[in-house]
């Protein structure tokens, strides 16, 4: 095992998080596409510890379930009373032994702790022999614990806040939570931690006291960035980590190559890849395991889910969720693909289209006014303003076809199931309730009668009906002479 990999990474997330008012663990709130303690398993595993273990206690079903999906080789250790910091470390020594080697612990709350700065704890922790080695920040120390040191710098004992003397208060190194520890004195100091404190609890701080009476040194270090360590106790302090987390994320990927045109104004979740070359417009969110390719660019006004923009595609203020959009397509302004929808290479969908588990062929065109449910559009096809795929009969839905260019004529309905042949036409207002053969023009409307003075008659004193009578009195009598007709 090399110096820097863990025996074991602990994370404390058995909180119940009172301040953030809310029926769902702490842990489990989100930020940038993960939960803080997602973020927090996210870091640990890539230092690939022999062993990943995460301590719950309220709320355990469901931290359980998101430490299960998040890392399913993670052990689970549960805190059936919150006593204290040492106590859930105690749960785990004692449930699952004595870890040889470097035990890293850190908190479920801690979701802009990065995974660089952990592996530094750990590979200075275990460079120095530290029996302890305790990640430090400078900074407003205001709520937290003091790193007090001898006239050579060296480490001598961590004073809480609420203790600490007017000198002691100008400290500005403070205390992260963050922890190495050799994994046998850990063991060991940990059984002998004691409740004699104001709030009856067992303090892992009171660790770094036991090893050092033994003779054992104790070494810090301080985290590059004082953000980092923050703990997440409201939901003021979660809005003020996700704006810096998705910071953290735009300078990631303006640094790689990606135009970015408003970073005030842009989210983009932690589980995002975006290609050099591709542009993301002003209001728009990025969620999921959504992929920009190079070229592409989506915005402004765009939100994406899960959702593949191939190469030098155009999406503009569109909604689009678990959806695919090929190279070259265009979407929008105000377009809304749905879950299983794919918009291939060159065809576009255009403004106030709904398209839902359906194909948009190559070079296809949707442009506007359009619902398209559970279909297939074959490639260069146009379909009309205000067409309507009619895809449910009130039980079951059904699919529609539509070939190779073919025009689908304006206020068009499709009942489906239904197939309309390459090359056919549909005339416009039709409901086509029969396949349409390859070439033929389908036609399903009724011929047009027209009531004269029908308004007159029946809406009489309207402003319809008021101008209908002056159009009539303009009309030449019978034997006048009529009109002339300009030539065409």
């Amino acid at each position: 095992m090399s110096g820097s990999r863990p025996a074991a990474v602990m994370v404390l997330a058995a909180g119940e998080g009172t301040r953030m008012k809310s029926r769902s663990p702490k842990v489990l709130h989100s930020l940038c596409g993960r939960t803080m303690l997602g973020h927090v398993l996210a870091a640990a595993r890539e230092l690939d510890p022999d062993e990943l273990v995460v301590v719950v206690g309220h709320g355990r079903d469901e931290v359980s379930t998101e430490v299960g999906e998040q890392v399913p080789q993670a052990r689970v250790v549960v805190q059936e009373e919150q006593l204290g910091t040492g106590h859930a470390v105690r749960m785990i020594t004692e449930a699952l032994g004595v870890f040889r080697g470097t035990v890293l612990v850190t908190y479920g709350d801690m979701p802009l702790l990065r995974a660089e700065t952990l592996r530094r704890l750990a590979a200075c922790h275990s460079e120095a022999g530290n029996a302890a080695t305790v990640l430090t920040a400078r900074g407003d120390a205001a709520g937290y614990g003091r790193i007090v040191r001898d006239a050579g710098g060296g480490f001598v004992r961590i004073v809480e806040d609420s203790d600490v003397t007017p000198a002691e208060r100008a400290i500005g190194e403070y205390n992260s939570g963050c922890y190495a520890f050799d994994g046998a004195l850990l063991a060991d100091a940990i059984k002998r931690v004691t409740t004699d404190n104001n709030q009856n609890q067992e303090y892992l701080t009171d660790v770094l006291e036991i090893v050092r009476r033994d003779g054992h040194q104790i070494g810090t270090v301080l985290a590059a960035d004082a953000a980092e360590v923050q703990g997440i106790n409201d939901r003021v302090q979660l809005a003020a980590a996700r704006r810096a987390l998705n910071d953290r994320i735009l300078e990631h990927w303006m640094r790689a190559g990606v135009t970015i045109a408003d970073p005030a104004s842009t989210w983009v979740d932690v589980t995002v890849t975006i290609e050099p070359d591709a542009e993301v417009g002003p209001q728009t969110q990025l969620q999921g395991q959504t992929a920009i390719a190079s070229g592409a660019r989506v915005g402004p006004g765009c939100l994406l889910e899960d959702t593949a923009v191939g190469a030098d595609a155009i999406v503009l203020h569109a909604v689009c969720r678990r959806a695919e959009i090929g190279a070259g397509a265009t979407v929008g302004p105000f377009a809304y693909l749905r879950p299983g929808s794919r918009v291939e290479q060159n065809a576009h969908v255009g403004t106030y289209v709904e398209v839902k588990n359906s194909v948009i062929g190559a070079g296809a065109k949707v442009p506007h006014l359009t619902y398209v449910g559970d279909a297939h559009i074959g490639e260069r096809s146009n379909i009309g303003a205000g067409t309507i795929f009619a895809n449910y009969d009130g039980v079951a839905k059904h699919r529609t076809t539509v070939g190779h260019d073919v025009f689908i004529g304006s206020d068009t309905v499709l009942v489906a199931p239904l197939t309309v042949g390459d090359g056919a036409y549909t005339a416009a207002g039709s409901a086509i309730t029969a396949d349409v053969p390859s070439g033929a023009l389908g036609i399903a409307r009724g011929r047009q009668h027209n009531s004269e003075g029908w308004v007159e008659r029946n809406r009489e004193g309207t402003r319809s009906a008021q101008a209908a009578s002056r159009a009539r009195a303009a009309l030449p009598t019978r034997g006048d002479d009529p009109p002339e007709t300009p030539a065409e």
